[in-house]
């Protein structure tokens, strides 16, 4: 009887354990939430939170979640830093190969190219 209190314990416990999230997230949906809404919040400022975000998940070890180098990206295009925007789209295709249909056709676009449109 002890026996199968003490199994029945020990399956209830194991069964309570959180699951760590798959990618780090950090800022990043609030991020992508002021810059939709136009909150009061610069370009400078989005940026910053996501560099935040980048330096949090790599101390602690964590993968970064699919987006925010592109994301990133994107705001250093609209900021008029082009060729930062380039690196953190390279990034995102090196972390993510899926995306990289995607991405390239982001970069074309952010560089005015004519196949922005297909």
């Amino acid at each position: 009887m002890k026996k199968i209190i003490f199994v029945s314990l020990v399956i209830v416990l194991t069964g309570c354990k959180t699951i760590e999230p798959l990618y780090y997230h950090g800022e990043y949906n609030d991020a992508v939430y002021s810059y939709f809404k136009a909150d009061d919040v610069t370009l400078e400022q989005q940026i910053t939170a996501l560099k935040t975000t980048l330096q949090d998940a790599e101390s602690q070890g964590k993968a970064i979640a699919p987006g925010i180098h592109a994301h990133l990206a994107m705001l250093y295009f609209e900021s008029g830093n082009g060729s930062e925007g380039i690196q953190h789209f390279e990034l995102e295709k090196q972390l993510y190969p899926e995306s990289t249909h995607y991405i390239d056709f982001l970069i074309s676009a952010a560089r005015g190219g004519n196949n922005a449109s297909e």
